[in-house]
């Protein structure tokens, strides 16, 4: 009975002790993924952004970095420099090709670990190309071929030795890399001249440019052997949010709008004060983030400069309105439309032209809104009655009537006076009539330095003068 009892009392302390020891063990360890989403053209923006992700990772200490991919291509320094960062990851990186990898995406798929497709994808038509679609000179196409060769050897195989003979098995094979920019390359059973290579799915994985065929993330990382993970996506940070709402060209049109409102307020105040202040915020605001997207070039925002200071050489120094007018103007607009655009100097091969449309349209509706919206709040702003701003302009009139004069009327009583010629008059210069120095104009030819002069009349509170 005791035994029983004793028999009993252990089963059911074993059991507990089990339990506990089961609670108690550590939990299993979850692998983390890090997500980086490239869903547009390659940009200086996604270069900017690949850095912010893979620093990010690496901060986490992540296990795998995936990128999600669907793009047709973009700018390839700004490929070529993100394959490289994916070469040089300590961090492995797979790549999911959600659509399209062609062009710059197909170089920036190849340098990553693993490339996984969806059904219907396509990876290739690496050519370099301008924004219209034709063909750039060959000097491009050779520097992607050799990019898309070097990318593709990263990623050696097996070193094969067969009696004397050594060759090479590449995992990737570059002349099928090669093959994806130029179309003169010949490869038996894949690709005739003529013709751009492009891989299906089942065709990428069939040559080892495809790991597996997945239809979304999950199964990607299923297929790579990620059974318990832990998903962390990258987020664009305030920065890059600010930077992609500035650019929009609505918001370009209201910044353009600011400029030239803040400048137009500015001179109808005295003083420097807060409409410049606004004027020069805006401009930041318009040209900060088109550089920081490649599209403003150092040039083209220093042009834009010359203009605004030619405009202001033409209102405060040069009487009247002419050549440095019009150039600051032209200047001005230049700057304004070509940081729009994403052109290589004076070169616009690259360029679509409905871009170009996109940026003049916007700088004209922004400048022409920008000066009837001035003058339309100029009236409500510096009304002599109801503006906030009134008491910063000027009101009262000075009329001739009431004895007031633009001119000194003390030169009208010089007429008939004699003096010397205290410069060289040609005809335009200066003289001295009793101990003072006066501006006069030789009323016939020109008159020396040191000779004598009489005042012979006076227009427009001017001197004429002739030799005694």
């Amino acid at each position: 009975m005791k035994s029983g009892f004793l028999l009993a009392l252990i089963i059911v302390l074993s059991v507990l002790t089990s339990g506990f020891a089961q609670d108690q063990s550590t939990p299993e360890k979850k692998d983390l993924v890090y997500k980086f989403n490239i869903m547009e053209n390659i940009m200086p923006g996604t270069w900017r952004q690949t850095k912010q992700a893979f620093a990010e990772a690496d901060s986490l200490n992540a296990d795998l970095i995936l990128i999600h991919m669907n793009t047709y291509g973009g700018t390839v320094l700004d490929a070529d420099s993100i394959r490289t960062k994916i070469l040089n990851s300590p961090i492995p990186v797979y790549v999911f090709i959600d659509n399209n990898a062609a062009s710059a995406g197909a170089l920036i798929s190849i340098a990553c670990d693993s490339i996984f497709m969806r059904p219907g994808a396509s990876i290739g038509a690496a050519t370099v190309v301008n924004q219209t679609g034709q063909q750039m000179p060959d000097k491009y196409q050779s520097y992607m071929r050799s990019i898309m060769r070097a990318t593709a050897e990263s990623h050696g195989g097996d070193t094969i030795i067969s009696g004397q003979d050594t060759t090479f098995h590449w995992f990737r094979d570059p002349k099928i890399a090669e093959a994806m920019v130029d179309e003169s390359v010949y490869i038996p059973g894949i690709i005739d001249t003529g013709k751009v290579l492009t891989f299906t799915p089942s065709e990428a994985v069939k040559y080892g440019f495809c790991e597996g065929i997945a239809e979304n993330v999950p199964e990607v990382l299923k297929k790579a052997g990620f059974e318990n993970y832990e998903l962390v996506e990258y987020k664009p940070t305030t920065l890059e949010k600010i930077i992609g709402f500035l650019v929009n060209p609505i918001v370009s049109g209201i910044l353009i709008m600011a400029i030239l409102g803040g400048l137009y307020f500015e001179l109808q105040t005295p003083g420097i004060g807060f409409p410049l202040a606004v004027a020069l915020i805006a401009a930041v605001a318009y040209f900060a983030p088109l550089y920081l997207e490649g599209l403003a070039a150092h040039w083209e925002i220093l042009l834009f400069i010359v203009g605004l200071i030619l405009i202001a050489v033409e209102l405060f120094v040069l009487p009247g309105f002419g050549v440095a007018g019009i150039l600051g103007i032209l200047f001005t607009f230049t700057g304004l439309v070509l940081s729009l655009l994403d052109n290589i100097n004076f070169n616009f091969e690259g360029v679509d032209p409905a871009k170009i449309t996109t940026a003049l349209s916007t700088v004209l509706v922004g400048l022409f809104a920008g000066f009837m919206l001035s003058l339309a709040l100029s009236k409500k702003l510096f009304s002599a009655d109801t503006g906030v701003f009134r008491n910063l302009s000027l009101h009262a009139v000075q009329e001739k009537e009431k004895g007031f004069v633009g001119v000194d009327t003390n030169i009208k009583r010089l007429t008939g006076k004699t003096g010397t010629a205290y410069t060289v008059l040609r005809p335009s210069g200066k003289v001295m009539i009793e101990g003072k120095i006066y501006d006069a104009v030789a009323n016939m030819g020109m008159i020396d330095k040191g000779e004598s002069v009489v005042v012979v009349k006076d227009e427009a509170a001017q001197l004429y003068v002739e030799k005694v």
